[in-house]
């Protein structure tokens, strides 16, 4: 073997060790709330958006039964759905599905804000305490920095804010994060949530890349802007990181800017299959979180998800969480 190739090997078997020591280090005992999952049924009539037909990881029921077969050997006591579907009457299909299971906490929709009908429907879903919120960003060929300058969106917006509602954000890159300043701005009482940042696109041009950072840091001094630590797993080069020195460097930062009290856990699921099984995706995170304070840890897996969606318990599990 060259002389680089043992260095190379010596360096990847250095990551793992310190990867592994990593991974004993968290508390065992932290129960867990998984603040983003997929709902969905391919096989129900009329079908689903998504995901596609084609996409045989995904295209399969996607239900909590299955979901909790996978979680709960995580010590998982509660789960948040996020809509996944543009259609507006899934709101109500998923509703029905968080009702009938207690694991699930509540649920994030999908509801157009400048939509006729936007403060009717929330007002019809609001009346369940499962109904937290909706969802707009980089999806269903949606714009959020063009609809924000919209009279109506923006009333919309702060709609929510005033029912106590999330604005949840989705697939962000350099332009979503400058609209989601705009959006904190322009209605500061609104808690937004932003999924996926540790995956977000960021610029490869300097001037770009120094705007991305600049908006970052400005969305770090809004109090109610949360971070949610989904898709941190991803593929490069056609290779799958699963060793969180990966990714140490960005998650770091996101950490420095936004702190222990406002970044928190999501798994993903299914969405995570198409990268990686329930278990490697939650190793990572707790290899990302286990050099932090138990008080952190317990912040970023359950506590954080509390304050953002203030979700009320359901089962005496999260019941003792809701009290402590």
């Amino acid at each position: 073997m060259k002389r680089r190739d043992l260095l190379k090997a010596a360096a990847t078997l250095a990551i793992s060790s310190t990867t592994a020591q990593l991974a004993r280090a968290i508390d065992a005992s932290i129960p867990v709330i998984d603040a983003h999952i997929h709902l969905f049924d391919p096989t129900r009539p009329g079908g689903v958006p998504w995901p596609e037909k084609a996409d045989a990881k995904l295209y399969k029921p996607a239900l909590p039964p299955r979901y909790l077969a996978l979680a709960q050997p995580h010590n998982v006591v509660g789960a948040i759905a996020i809509e996944c579907s543009s259609w507006m009457v899934d709101n109500f299909w998923l509703l029905g599905i968080a009702e009938r299971n207690p694991i699930m906490l509540g649920f994030i929709g999908d509801l157009q804000p400048s939509a006729p009908d936007f403060a009717a429907t929330v007002d019809h879903l609001h009346r369940s305490p499962l109904f937290l919120g909706i969802r707009y960003g980089n999806l269903w060929n949606r714009d959020l920095g063009a609809a924000v300058q919209n009279a109506e969106f923006l009333a919309g917006l702060k709609l929510l804010a005033q029912e106590d509602l999330v604005l949840e954000t989705a697939n962000p890159d350099a332009a979503l994060i400058a609209a989601v300043l705009s959006v904190a701005d322009r209605v500061p009482d609104l808690r937004i949530v932003i999924d996926h940042l540790p995956n977000a696109k960021i610029p490869a041009e300097a001037s770009a890349r120094s705007d991305y950072e600049a908006n970052l840091r400005e969305l770090s001094h809004r109090p109610n802007v949360f971070v949610k630590g989904t898709e941190i797993v991803r593929r490069v080069d056609g290779q799958i990181k699963f060793d969180v020195g990966y990714y140490k460097a960005s998650l770091d930062q996101l950490w420095d800017l936004f702190g222990e009290d406002r970044l928190f856990f999501g798994s993903d699921w299914p969405n995570s299959d198409s990268t990686a099984t329930y278990d490697e995706t939650f190793e990572v995170a707790k290899s990302f979180i286990a050099t932090r304070s138990t008080a952190a840890q317990q912040k970023y897996f359950w506590k954080n998800s509390q304050s953002v969606y203030k979700w009320r318990p359901r089962t005496p599990e999260q019941a003792r969480l809701h009290k402590s």
